[in-house]
C-alpha cells in the first residue's frame, strides 16, 4: 500500500501540474504534507530549496528523494516513474494533435490563462513557508534571511545555490 501511495503522490500532480516544475510543486506539497503526512511544511521547504539548487527537473528530484525516504530504492523508482508517466503517456497519445495545433492562437491563449493560476498556487505555497518560518524562527530572523536572500540573488546576482548554502550555514550556526 505504501508504494501505491508513493505512486499516487506523484502521478496525480503529474496529471494536474500543467507546465511541469513550478506548477506541480504546490500539488506535490499537498500530497506529501497534507494528504500523507510524510513531511512537515518546514521539511518540505528545506528539501525544495536544496532540490532547486541541483540541476534537472524539480518534479523528478522531489519524486526520487521522497520516494526513497518513504520506500527505499523501489520507492524512488516508483516515484520517478509516477512523476514522468503522465507526460510520457500524453506525449505518446497526443503527439500528432499537439504538432498540428502547436502554433494555434487558441492554444497560445490557453497557456496565457493558465499562468495566473500557477502564480497563485506558488504564492499560496510561499505564504505557507513564510508562516511556518515565522512560527519556527521568529519575525526578525525570517526577515533577515528573506531580505538578505533577495538582495544577494537580485541585486548582487549571486547564484541561488550559494544563497541556499549560506542560509544553511547561518541556520546551523545561529539557529
Amino acid at each position: 500500500m505504501k508504494y501505491w501511495h508513493i505512486f499516487l503522490a506523484f502521478f496525480i500532480p503529474g496529471i494536474l501540474g500543467y507546465g511541469g516544475g513550478p506548477a506541480s510543486i504546490p500539488l506535490v506539497e499537498n500530497e506529501v504534507v497534507r494528504r500523507y503526512g510524510w513531511m512537515t511544511v518546514q521539511e518540505f521547504s528545506e528539501m525544495l530549496a536544496l532540490a532547486n539548487s541541483l540541476p534537472g527537473p524539480i518534479a523528478t528530484k522531489l519524486a526520487g528523494y521522497i520516494g526513497y525516504t518513504e520506500g527505499g530504492i523501489l520507492g524512488s523508482v516508483i516515484g520517478l516513474v509516477a512523476a514522468v508517466a503522465p507526460s510520457l503517456i500524453i506525449m505518446i497519445l497526443l503527439l500528432g494533435v499537439l504538432y498540428k495545433f502547436k502554433d494555434s492562437p487558441k492554444v497560445k491563449r490557453l497557456t496565457l490563462y493558465v499562468r495566473p493560476v500557477i502564480a497563485i498556487l506558488l504564492g499560496v505555497m510561499a505564504w505557507r513557508f513564510f508562516q511556518e518560518s515565522y512560527e519556527g524562527i521568529g519575525l526578525w530572523q525570517m526577515l533577515l534571511i528573506t531580505i538578505s536572500s533577495f538582495l544577494l540573488i537580485e541585486r548582487m546576482k549571486v547564484h541561488p545555490a550559494f544563497v541556499i548554502g549560506i542560509t544553511l550555514v547561518y541556520g546551523a550556526l545561529f539557529l
